[in-house]
């Protein structure tokens, strides 16, 4: 009898595949304002923005267990910031961006205490954290309360440029962060996030710096959700508090998530792409839209709970964006004399840091 000798990997050809492929359609992006339409040029923005929301509350709930109902603090301070940088005599396109390091530095001390709590205790503190924060901004004068305010420099801009240049740098951002969180989670660092997510007790007893990992995604996901409503108040000009500070953009993200699968790296932009589309389809419906959207997200949790590509990954073992490691068994491997591994023997097992 000879044992099958399993086969640990990362890459695969179709990860190789999907890299060049991704590069193209990158490149194919980034001149693309060039034959669509204002309006398919809007939602080309929306759409990545919705990608940058999925992917930041994935790395921060699916792969470090950090299950938050309250990002929108982020999401509103990142347009707020950008507010009061523009008013302050700022260029408004580097204050969108200026804004985002404010958030990222905000959200430093806000997760010195917020990261010593645990489960449903750090998700509602997070929506506390969101609804004070939302009291505070309606306090400053040039905000008006909740009539808000709106980013009138950007106006000084010819309406096609203005559109195209926040188009591209809605691209640079996804594109940016992406690779971020992609070289993040490939490397130690991301092995000691799963790890955290797995076990936290366990993680700290192996010598995982637990509290500075957990920081430092935190702070991370804070950043690139800054940016997100940085650009989302580029493309709307007008900030209402009631709006950016809204819980409906974190339901937006856990949509996006559950549905695309959730500790997967390509499912967080699955999931931006479908919601997306059912956006561009059915938004129009008004409440019933909103109803669907919480019918769809419940029906993926029952009868899809790892969504669409994690359900995907699981049957058929395939990985376009690995992040971690994976065991396979030979297709040749014998398993006792005469009996060669069946198809199901030889799948590829689920993604391991």
């Amino acid at each position: 009898m000879s044992a099958a000798s399993p086969v640990i990997e990362r890459g695969t050809a179709a990860s190789r595949i999907a890299a060049i492929a991704v590069a193209l359609i990158i490149a194919l992006l980034a001149i693309a304002p060039q034959f669509l339409s204002a309006g398919a040029v809007d939602r080309m923005t929306a759409l990545f923005i919705y990608v940058i929301l999925a992917a930041m509350w994935n790395a921060l709930a699916g792969f470090g267990g950090l299950v938050s109902v309250g990002q929108q603090v982020f999401f509103g301070l990142g347009a707020y910031f950008s507010i009061r940088l523009a008013d302050a005599g700022l260029n408004p396109f580097v204050a969108l961006f200026v804004s985002a390091i404010v958030v990222g530095a905000v959200s430093w001390p806000i997760s010195l205490f917020m990261l010593r709590l645990r489960n449903g205790e750090f998700a509602i503190g997070m929506w506390v954290i969101a609804a004070l924060t939302h009291l505070l901004v309606n306090l400053d004068r040039l905000v008006q309360g909740e009539t808000g305010t709106s980013l009138i420099s950007l106006n000084v801009y010819d309406a096609s440029t203005r559109r195209v240049a926040i188009y591209w740098l809605a691209l640079a951002s996804m594109t940016a962060l992406l690779a971020v969180l992609f070289g993040l989670l490939r490397g130690s660092t991301g092995a000691a996030i799963r790890a955290i997510r797995d076990n936290e007790d366990a993680a700290a007893s192996v010598g995982v710096r637990v509290t500075g990992t957990k920081r430092l995604l935190f702070v991370l996901a804070a950043f690139g959700i800054g940016i997100a409503g940085a650009l989302w108040l580029a493309t709307s000009i007008t900030f209402q508090p009631k709006t950016y500070f809204s819980v409906q953009w974190t339901a937006y993200m856990i949509f996006m998530v559950l549905v695309g699968g959730i500790g997967t790296f390509e499912g967080a932009i699955l999931g931006a792409l479908l919601f997306f589309l059912i956006e561009t389809w059915f938004g129009a419906a008004g409440v019933w839209y909103l109803i669907g959207l919480g019918a769809t997200a419940l029906a993926f949790s029952l009868l899809l709970p790892r969504g669409l590509w994690g359900t995907l990954e699981e049957r058929f073992g395939l990985r376009l964006l690995p992040v971690g490691y994976s065991v396979r068994i030979p297709v040749n491997a014998t398993l006792t004399t005469g009996e060669t591994a069946s198809p199901a023997q030889t799948t590829t097992s689920r993604e391991k840091a």
